[in-house]
């Protein structure tokens, strides 16, 4: 049962592009032949803690020591909606360019206005929670850590507290934001098993977090236009989704590739274990988690999460578990291409970089 295993954090810090896929490979391109398989990306390490990120980096009185309190306080009085933009927020920050605030920036041709992140959402609370700080403490806390911040805060709202976890920080923000590098790092929701897996491997996480992370699919919604090769007739046979659902989305969807759904129907405001469930039954949106069930690998994973394996007490520790792995992962991916301060900046505002 070492699959089962609680994540660890491994060795070895990755750099934000070294590893990133060929243009035709990621999000936002359609399904190629599935006769031709996906070029694979060169081999990564995996992730070790970044150095210069500590837990406690704003709570010395020289720095900004209620910093998490004030992001904290603005996440709360967000929508269930906005808590799950910010969650994707913090995922597509790290994938791209790395966690550093890259995809907040605005202007042409940055990441911010690339088709897989058109429907991003949370831009405003991070400004929001941003303005608040540079009022109380101007110059300290980089737009990067908000967003890691406000991705914990959004996961322990949206799990009812099982979800909460110290985040490092010490993060300074990018200035490079390019729209064309989100689609070669962005995992599609098209991709099979091994394309998911081999660009989660290329940020640096293994095929077990691939599968944690996947999780996150148990909040928000999504537009029609990103699962039509599972709708029929172009669905594919062997991850089918359940018939009962592709029904209803096809005549949801009829009305426009614009129509947003929710990802999972069940729980769709509350970040917890049903997400798995989801995919045993077939009743998830994504190629990419359908696919979850073609490995036996990672199909005990998903069974495990699920509370399926008939182990004494397996009903209850796989949810735990997950909660328990879900902290780890999503503090194991705030390492991803962390810039220092000979790379980066604090921005005065999150969406341009600093004047010189």
């Amino acid at each position: 049962m070492a699959k089962l295993a609680v994540l660890a954090v491994l060795a070895s810090l990755l750099g934000a592009v070294s590893c990133e896929f060929p243009i035709y490979a990621g999000y936002g391109f359609p399904p190629p032949n599935p006769s031709v398989p996906y070029p694979l990306p060169p081999a990564c390490p995996p992730l070790s803690p970044a150095p210069g990120l500590k837990v406690g980096y704003y709570a010395d009185k020289d720095k900004c020591p209620r910093a998490e309190e004030i992001v904290r306080e603005v996440v709360e009085k967000a929508t269930a909606g906005e808590k799950a933009g910010l969650i994707r927020l913090f995922f597509h920050d790290c994938f791209v360019e790395g966690c550093d605030g890259s995809v907040l920036l605005s202007g042409t041709d940055t990441e911010r206005t690339a088709v897989p992140n058109l429907s991003l959402r949370g831009f405003e609370l991070i400004e929001e929670a941003k303005a608040k700080l540079e009022k109380h403490c101007p110059g300290i806390v980089s737009c990067a850590d908000i967003v890691a911040f406000a991705g914990r805060d959004a996961s322990y709202s949206l799990s009812y507290g099982r979800i909460n976890y110290r985040v490092p920080a010490g993060r300074y923000d990018g200035k490079v934001s390019r729209a064309n590098d989100t689609f070669q790092n962005l995992p599609p929701p098209f991709g099979d098993l091994a394309l998911t897996t081999a660009m989660f491997a290329a940020k640096g996480l293994n095929q077990n977090e691939m599968v944690v992370l996947s999780g996150a699919h148990s909040i928000g919604r999504s537009a029609c236009s990103s699962f039509p090769d599972r709708l029929p007739p172009a669905a594919n046979s062997s991850t089918a989704m359940e018939p009962k659902l592709a029904g209803q989305l096809t005549a949801t969807c009829s009305a426009g590739s614009s129509v947003n759904v929710p990802q999972d129907a069940v729980t769709p405001d509350r970040l917890d274990n049903q997400y798995y469930k989801n995919v045993v039954s077939r009743d998830v949106l994504f190629n990419s988690d359908a696919s979850l069930t073609t490995s036996s690998q990672t199909e005990d994973l998903v069974e495990f999460y699920a509370g399926n394996l008939p182990f004494l007490g397996g009903k209850f520790l796989g949810p735990l578990a997950w909660y328990h792995d879900f902290e780890d992962a999503m503090v194991k991916m705030g390492y991803i291409g962390v810039k220092t301060s000979a790379e980066g900046e604090i921005r005065k505002t999150c969406a341009s970089i600093n004047k010189p």
